[in-house]
């Protein structure tokens, strides 16, 4: 264990009766918070929530839920001035895994392959051909079109078309009885509902997507397992359902003609299709069918994260505002507070016109919660450069949950904003910490301030010195000498200032303007 971390670990504990609970200082929202980087080289980071919190928290939907709350009540919590509605009709979901240009299918019962450039449809044959998949592909030679092939022992072989035709004559598409099952690049498989269409995603496109159209319930059945664990309350299950069917629906209205309405990963909702179905979301699916909310007469922008922390975040719409959030806090949440350690060395390589990293300052937040909030801008304090970032920015380079974050105070700067901070008589900090050690091997830190010096060890917490103790202090080598660490801070005696060390005292006179050094044998 390193000297800065016991020091830190020790303020923890002195910390822990404070309302906040926490080893962080709060800062107003107005003002900007310096943390400076402990000598141990790693930046411990504490936080809240997971993602961007607007709307709905996931988390917080499963704690309602288990307060007994319905999935109307959960909704009207974290989408207010919104109202349920009903939406229906078809959804075209890019399924980004499929890269190839070509659809490519197992046999299934009753398949059927569509030419939509005039809509006629024609059975694929099963047995005669010893089929193994199909396939929809580009026509060398003229992109608008699209072949038909199959699949033997032998290998591929184009599949005429009855007639006096042999291939489509635009983009194709598949369909059959029940599900079918996607041949993805590598081999694996993958089962969707409804129509896996091969889409050209303009005109004269040389490439194609591939783009499975379902109901918008048939969609939500694939999206529920996959952002939600489907053993939480049917509450929280069914107000995803109508978060996630809403969010399409707005998505599908955006969209307009383009060739699809939604993606089928994070970018957007994650999708499965058949394959990540299960029993009790399909019943929360069922539970609410067709619903949606819809604010202004059109459906809701319903953004959701897994986790608020504790507070929502303003989404630009006035049924996304921030809003404290209090189901979001509850045992199985691990992401309603977390903590993560990251290296000097990263920020240093990452940004190398930092130099040495000095401090990290976070200069503008949201105003809503701990710290003043998530963070908005950040700005890092190297020994050659600044470097000027977004809350974001910060947060997908350091892999963090979310923009809710604020690095640990060490025990010094909490010491030094406990006397003033910059206003104080040591005025502001000159250098970072370095480690300092006494003669029995007690490891710890120390720091220069412009009018004084800082020390901190696990055993004697943080004390300051300036004036002439601290000179008389420095003349006898410091921590390293025979006094030790300092054990108070300065303070008034009948005489004159003392400090009290592990080993001794130094006393200012007041009277003879003289220091006296008693040093215990």
């Amino acid at each position: 264990m390193t000297a800065s971390t016991a020091c830190a670990r020790l303020v923890a504990v002195l910390a822990a009766s404070a309302v906040a609970a926490t080893v962080l200082s709060a800062a107003p929202p107005a003002q900007a918070q310096t943390y400076w980087v402990p000598a141990s080289g790693k930046v411990t980071v504490h936080g809240h929530g997971f993602g961007h919190g607007h709307g709905m928290s996931q988390y917080g939907a499963q704690g309602a839920g288990r307060a007994g709350k319905s999935y109307r009540q959960i909704l009207g919590f974290y989408y207010p001035h919104t109202r349920l509605g009903r939406a229906k009709g078809p959804l075209r979901v890019l399924l980004t895994a499929d890269h190839s240009s070509d659809v490519v299918v197992k046999p299934a019962k009753r398949l059927t392959v569509r030419d939509r450039a005039d809509g006629r449809s024609w059975r694929l044959p099963t047995g005669r051909l010893d089929a193994r998949g199909w396939k929809i592909a580009l026509v060398k030679g003229n992109a608008k079109k699209s072949a038909v092939q199959y699949r033997d022992r032998r290998g591929w072989h184009r599949w005429n078309l009855p007639g006096k035709r042999t291939v489509l004559r635009g983009d194709g598409q598949l369909s059959a009885k029940g599900p079918l099952r996607l041949v993805r690049p590598g081999g694996s498989t993958r089962r969707y509902r409804g129509v896996l269409r091969s889409a050209s995603p303009f005109g004269a496109s040389k490439v194609r997507d591939t783009v499975n159209v379902v109901s918008l319930d048939q969609y939500v059945r694939g999206v529920l397992p996959a952002e939600m664990p489907t053993s939480w309350t049917l509450a929280a299950l069914r107000a995803q359902a109508v978060a996630a069917r809403t969010y399409a629906s707005w998505s599908r209205r955006a969209a307009g003609n383009r060739y699809w309405h939604v993606c089928d990963t994070t970018a957007c909702q994650v999708y499965g299709g058949r394959q990540a179905e299960a029993a009790r979301g399909n019943r929360a699916v069922s539970d609410t069918r067709g619903r949606i909310l819809r604010a202004d007469g059109a459906p809701a922008f319903t953004q959701f994260s897994a986790s608020s922390g504790g507070w929502t975040s303003r989404g630009g719409r006035r049924y996304l505002p921030a809003k404290k959030d209090r189901w979001d806090d509850w045992s199985g949440n691990a992401y309603h507070d977390w903590r993560r350690k990251v290296g000097v060395g990263f920020f240093e390589q990452r940004y190398p016109e930092l130099g040495a990293l000095r401090s990290i300052k976070v200069t503008r937040r949201d105003g809503h919660g701990q710290w003043g909030g998530r963070a908005l801008q950040v700005e890092l304090g190297g020994s050659k450069h600044s470097v000027r970032l977004t809350g974001d920015d910060l947060r997908w380079a350091l892999g963090l949950p979310s923009t809710w974050f604020a690095p640990r105070l060490t025990p010094i700067q909490r010491l030094w904003e406990r006397l003033g901070g910059p206003k104080s008589a040591w005025g502001r900090a000159t250098a970072r910490e370095h480690p300092v050690a006494n003669k029995a091997g007690l490891k710890g830190v120390a720091q220069r301030f412009q009018h004084g010096r800082m020390y901190c060890s696990p055993r004697t917490k943080a004390h300051a010195l300036r004036g002439r103790i601290l000179e008389a202090y420095g003349k006898r080598h410091h921590v390293a000498g025979a006094l030790g660490y300092p054990t108070t801070n300065i303070f008034r005696v009948e005489k004159g200032r003392r400090a009290k060390f592990q080993h001794g005292s130094i006393t200012w006179l007041r009277r003879s303007k003289t220091v006296d050094v008693h040093i215990r044998r």
